[in-house]
């Protein structure tokens, strides 16, 4: 049994499917591939049960086949030739003899029952009992979603919610939630809608991979209640989501935030950075002090004997505030908020959370980021 694949080909696919293989895991048969070869396309999966990822190409071959090879010393050994044509020879002893013009590299098989399965979706209108929903998106706008929202994600397992992106599909459209307590991104894409309202809480793991294979090119996604699978052209990413209720976010944002500060955001995110160095390794505070026209931010690190100030202008309508924030918190906020010239800082007092959005809103998008403050000691 045999059959022929470009090297560069098989490259380009076993890069897309690797990020799915496990570096460490207690199931063995975890760290291969499954190659499934079936009337001359051969389709190759990767799964670490939480995640999966399957590509397809053309090859030259006769027969079908199923089998499970090493993953990362398939990929080592593709990754390291020149362009060429490999020649798969499958023998009945467990191995493989993988053929080029120049030399012969033998690696072991094993057989594919023991590879679990991956999750299938029917497709939409199908004759299935299970409700799936079809949404199609810009693989440029879902990545713009993913990055501006997923650096608020939790990163500690009590509340496991909070450790992925909730989309929820709405009337509204379609909204990208995270939080991890201290910080919470709300964004809306208004021109994107399901038939029905449900939330989806993607994992962090699934987020930080499906980033890796997002283009230019649409995405389709199909949705269940326990995965939710991404087609980004040949390649379909699969994951399983979280089985957790998504904490009510908008009970957190505050109503009666009057106050209101108008200011550049490449101004105040410069500044911010600088305070960053000052700032004490243990609370990373810094110290806004709002008047009318003027902000004045301060951070100090007694332990160092280090302080810094910096004023910016600003516009400012309500009462003078002095008001203190993690400096990395207020630095990752703004820096998702870095294209736009201006941003607002909506106030209440020193111990409120804090609404941080653009000025200039666009048409089919609303993001609002939310930021809790730090007590100051005076």
């Amino acid at each position: 049994m045999e059959f022929k694949v470009n090297s560069k080909s098989l490259e380009k696919l076993l890069t897309k499917i690797i990020p799915a293989v496990p570096s460490r895991t207690p199931m063995p048969i975890l760290e291969n591939f499954l190659f499934e070869l079936k009337d001359g396309l051969l389709t190759i999966y990767a799964t670490d049960l939480e995640i999966a990822l399957k590509s397809s190409l053309n090859v030259v071959a006769e027969e079908n086949m199923k089998l499970v090879v090493p993953a990362r010393l398939l990929y080592d050994i593709v990754r390291s030739l020149q362009e060429t044509t490999i020649l798969f020879q499958i023998t009945p002893g467990g191995k493989i003899n993988l053929k080029t013009d120049n030399g012969v590299y033998t690696i072991s098989y094993l057989l594919p029952e023991e590879f679990p399965d991956i999750p299938t979706f029917p497709e939409p209108g199908s004759t299935s009992t299970e409700n799936i929903g079809e949404v199609i998106i810009s693989g440029n706008e879902l990545k713009r979603a993913i990055d501006q929202t997923s650096f608020a994600m939790s990163k500690e397992d009590m509340r496991p919610a909070m450790m992925g992106t909730l989309m929820e599909f709405t009337e509204e459209g379609l909204r990208f939630v995270s939080t991890d307590g201290h910080r919470l991104v709300n964004l809306l894409k208004k021109e994107i809608h399901l038939t029905y309202n449900e939330q989806y809480i993607v994992p962090e793991r699934a987020i930080s991979v499906l980033v890796k294979i997002l283009e230019e090119k649409d995405v389709k996604i199909l949705l269940s209640k326990t995965y939710i699978s991404y087609k980004v052209g040949d390649i379909e990413f699969i994951t399983r989501l979280i089985a957790q209720k998504y904490p009510d976010y908008k009970s957190v944002i505050p109503l009666e935030n009057e106050n209101k500060l108008k200011i550049r955001t490449a101004e105040l995110l410069s500044a911010v950075k600088r305070m960053l160095l000052f700032s004490p390794t243990n609370s990373r505070k810094v110290k806004f002090s709002i008047t009318a026209n003027n902000v004045e931010i301060s951070a100090e690190d007694i332990d160092q004997g280090a302080f810094a100030k910096e004023n910016i202008y600003c516009e400012y309508s309500g009462e003078s505030i002095d008001i203190g924030f993690n400096s990395a918190y207020v630095n990752d906020v703004i820096s998702h908020l870095q294209t736009e010239e201006e941003i607002y800082f909506k106030l209440h007092s020193p111990t409120k959370a804090v609404i941080i959005e653009p000025v200039k809103k666009k048409d089919n998008e609303d993001i609002m980021m939310l930021l809790m403050p730090v007590r100051l000691n005076n």
